[in-house]
């Protein structure tokens, strides 16, 4: 029987990738196993409404084609479900799929879902910290943090171009305007106060571009990393910034990481949480707590050898790593 699927494209994700979709999975996706049907995000959030009908539906797979914030939107509508999440990355930073080992390419992360290999990943279900049992949460999938981080995704929402040179423009042009805040945090039943630039809280190693901030994250060990950044004086940051690029952000003197199954933050004063990318407006005291593998998806094999043919019909060999 076929795997029922839909397949949710954000049309104005990232840099563009994704404006040939529709030929891409012509050429690409195995119509042996996947019987599928694509629909476009009109507005925000609309992904989440989508997949949540799917999921009603009787869908097998919902696939994102966005960056993490589109996969964010998909899983928020088949949370508590059966179905499984595709991913194809089309959007800036794509911190999930770079994760999962899941080609950045389009057409190559089509052929990754032939594989039709799932693995069970945690969530990270956020909400206010003064209301533990409210049904108002969210559910982050790749990384989460208050201060600077959720600041600056709040600037990238309202920006009008995306990609690598508009995060690092933006990030450079507001690093001497934001100032860090007093935090309090309650991490296996101790008490820490803090004074931070910002605070991550991730589920995968990276926010996305291959920036590293939690070195020994894993999707699925059921814990959640933690890393307290002081701000990095700007002679320091030659040597920062390749530690974060490089994995090795745990050998910074301005870093402090904890791992637990729950954190609870205070003191986030302008309410703001980065929630894979997208800035929501939570509360000044915030809620993080770890659901083991809660969510299934379509991950790369990497006990197998993806051997692919290019658009021009020459046979590759994609690498395990």
């Amino acid at each position: 029987m076929k795997t029922k699927t839909l397949i949710i494209v954000n049309p104005i994700s990232g840099v563009g990738r994704q404006k040939q979709i529709e030929r891409l999975l012509a050429q690409n996706l195995n119509h042996d196993l996947f019987d599928y049907q694509v629909r476009y995000t009109e507005y925000i959030h609309h992904g989440t409404e989508l997949a949540r009908d799917a999921a009603d539906h009787g869908y097998d797979c919902v696939v994102a084609v966005g960056g993490d914030g589109s996969v964010n939107d998909v899983v928020q509508g088949i949370k508590d479900t059966s179905v499984t999440l595709g991913i194809i990355p089309c959007g800036s930073g794509n911190g999930l799929a770079r994760s999962l080992k899941i080609p950045l390419l389009p057409w190559l992360a089509i052929r990754v879902l032939n594989q039709q290999y799932e693995q069970s990943i945690d969530t990270i279900v956020i909400s206010r910290g003064d209301k533990a049992d409210t049904n108002d949460s969210y559910v982050c999938v790749n990384a989460a943090g208050c201060g600077y981080d959720a600041y600056i995704a709040r600037m990238m929402q309202a920006a009008k171009t995306r990609g690598l040179a508009a995060y690092t423009n933006l990030v450079l042009r507001e690093y001497d305007r934001y100032r860090c805040s007093d935090y309090h945090l309650l991490i296996n039943g101790h008490s820490y106060n803090r004074t931070a630039w910002f605070i991550a809280v991730a589920n995968s190693r990276q926010f996305g571009y291959n920036l590293a901030v939690a070195p020994k994250a894993k999707l699925d060990d059921g814990l959640i990393d933690i890393s307290i950044i002081d701000k990095v004086p700007l002679d320091h940051v030659p040597i920062t910034a390749p530690l974060a690029f490089t994995n090795h952000l745990d050998l910074s003197q301005h870093v402090e990481m904890f791992r637990t199954k729950e954190v609870l933050i205070e003191g986030n004063l302008d309410r703001w949480v980065n929630i894979d990318g997208e800035g929501i407006n939570i509360g000044t005291s915030v809620r993080f707590v770890n659901h083991p593998r809660s969510i299934k998806l379509y991950a790369r094999d990497l006990n197998q050898l993806l051997i692919v043919r290019t658009p021009t019909g020459d046979p590759i060999t994609l690498p395990r790593i």
